[in-house]
């Protein structure tokens, strides 16, 4: 029996489902949150640690140092299965047991029978209070488990340090491949040893064997020196393959993004339905997470967020709320969050992705009731953003669609990354050991272009009357109403020095207008 099975079993008779021990501290139990009478003397930094034994193994304790915080399961065949936040602090560690229930299929042991180990497997890493994750997930429902079992191992986060360092989005590993990183759009391989994606993570017991059913795992986790990760983890004919997006710690103040226009007045609409929209790695995320910032700092609000996974951290304001819930973990759909949120008394709510009829439907009604729902869909332009959402309902409802849209929309936003033009090159050492890598320079990365539609009345009698190719000129027409076609802005963007004209070229949806623009 490990030893701190002898506290846990004091609080279990007690009829207590929470223990907290922590270093210099008096250990205490609670009852559904009520304190129940514990008298122990405070315990030590090193008491603490042997207490906690394989719980707190050298491998975890360098996560916990890099995190901070760290969310475990607990499961002993007697007392059941307990989901354990393990807090460092200067002077040693704090941990809290939260008691899920009895492990399942569990008997009592003989007491002759051996002492089985504790099994220690990573919970979500969202930074979730214990409480908030009960009840468990059901076991048959492997999406719905797949952003708990897994958390990145210590060779893991020296690969995210050496990402994060040269400004990566993304890390890519493949069993047997050297780690690659996307920076500034590109490709880059790093100059490592070949990697093993099932040792750059923690795993449970069976989320391998899960894997490798179902076909993929999603799980997000927040890092404190580096940020928030995405991670996606899949299977390919070569072995298991793995996609990390690396996020900022919080969300992006709109300003920051050097938008070519100002959209400010979006996250201010008591209603209706704002559209961002784009390919993947457009950043769509990023936008509709500053838009979401930017009306917690301004208005008096609820926001209610789906997503799969969480992304960015959103900071509520002294006169704002967030409620936010991940899709698979929280919640088994976003047409079921969605229609879960219309009862939990939201202002704003955020949908990660617009991926179904039963979603669109649901996030049309909620903006036609009263609320300002923001959100994303794939398509490359505001037109055919427009014809997506029609376009997944049968011919007998089109017309209904259309008529809903034209009421509910406000506004469509399409984006691209474009290539910065290079500036004053300055070396950075920090590039300089990865074989392929340019060195970064003073005004790298990638800025927007955006297309803005404002769905002012001429743009709602279009989408009314099925006459999306007309959209096109509407935005032409509608500068003074805050719109600007796509080609407009990468044409103020070349001619300001921001942007080449080829990179323009390559994102436009139509050269002969950018060419117009261009005056060639």
């Amino acid at each position: 029996m490990a030893r701190i099975d002898s506290l846990l079993a004091i609080a279990v008779d007690q009829g207590a489902n929470e223990l907290r021990v922590g270093a210099n501290r008096e250990p205490r139990m609670f009852s559904s949150g009520a304190p129940k009478r514990l008298l122990m003397p405070a315990m030590g930094g090193d008491t603490v640690k042997e207490l906690l034994g394989e719980i707190l193994s050298p491998e975890r304790a360098a996560v916990l140092q890099v995190r901070g915080k760290l969310d475990v399961a607990y499961s002993s065949d007697t007392l059941g299965v307990f989901q354990v936040t393990l807090s460092a602090r200067e002077d040693g560690v704090d941990a809290v047991f939260l008691r899920l229930g009895p492990k399942a299929g569990a008997k009592a042991p003989q007491s002759s029978a051996a002492p089985v180990a504790p099994s220690v497997t990573f919970l979500s890493s969202s930074g979730a209070s214990p409480a908030s994750s009960w009840p468990p997930a059901p076991a048959t429902e492997a999406r719905a488990t797949s952003g708990r079992t897994v958390g990145p191992s210590a060779a893991l986060l020296k690969l995210l340090g050496k990402a994060h360092a040269l400004g990566a989005s993304d890390l890519h590993l493949q069993d047997g491949e050297p780690a690659v990183v996307r920076t500034d759009g590109h490709l880059f391989q790093l100059d490592d040893e070949p990697t093993s994606v099932r040792g750059a993570f923690v795993w449970d017991e069976d989320a391998f064997e899960r894997l490798g059913r179902e076909g993929s795992l999603d799980a997000g986790s927040d890092l404190q020196e580096l940020g928030r990760i995405r991670v996606h983890i899949y299977r390919t004919a070569t072995g298991p393959a793995a996609a990390i997006r690396l996020l900022p710690a919080g969300a992006p103040a709109l300003a920051s993004l050097h938008l070519p226009l100002p959209l400010d007045d979006l996250a201010m609409l008591p209603n209706g339905l704002v559209l961002v929209c784009g390919a993947t790695g457009s950043g769509k995320s990023t936008t509709l997470a500053a838009l979401a910032q930017e009306a917690l700092c301004r208005r008096s609000i609820l926001l209610v967020t789906l997503e799969d996974p969480i992304e960015y951290a959103l900071a509520p304001s002294s006169r704002s709320l967030v409620r936010r819930r991940w899709i698979g973990r929280d919640s088994p759909s976003f047409a079921s969050g969605l229609r879960d949120a219309l009862r939990e008394d939201p202002d704003v709510i955020l949908v990660g992705e617009m991926r179904d009829p039963e979603t669109i439907g649901l996030a049309l009604t909620a903006a036609e009731t009263g609320h300002l729902v923001l959100a994303s869909i794939h398509s490359r332009s505001s037109a055919s953003a427009i014809e997506r959402i029609v376009d997944a309902y049968a011919p007998e409802r089109q017309r209904q669609i259309r008529v809903q849209l034209a009421d509910a929309l406000r506004a469509i936003v399409a984006q691209r990354l474009v290539p910065r033009a290079e500036g004053d090159v300055t070396s950075d050492p920090v590039a300089q050991p990865y074989r392929g890598l340019p060195p970064r320079t003073r005004r790298g990365g990638r800025i927007p272009a955006i297309e803005v539609l404002r769905a002012n009345h001429a743009v709602a009698s279009l989408i009314r009357e099925g006459k999306t190719e007309q959209i096109a000129t509407a935005i032409q027409s509608g500068r003074r109403d805050g719109m600007i076609t796509l080609e407009r802005c990468l044409a103020d963007r070349v001619q300001a020095g921001d942007i080449k004209a080829e990179d323009a070229r390559a994102v436009a949806n139509d050269l002969d207008s950018l060419a117009v623009y261009l005056g060639k």
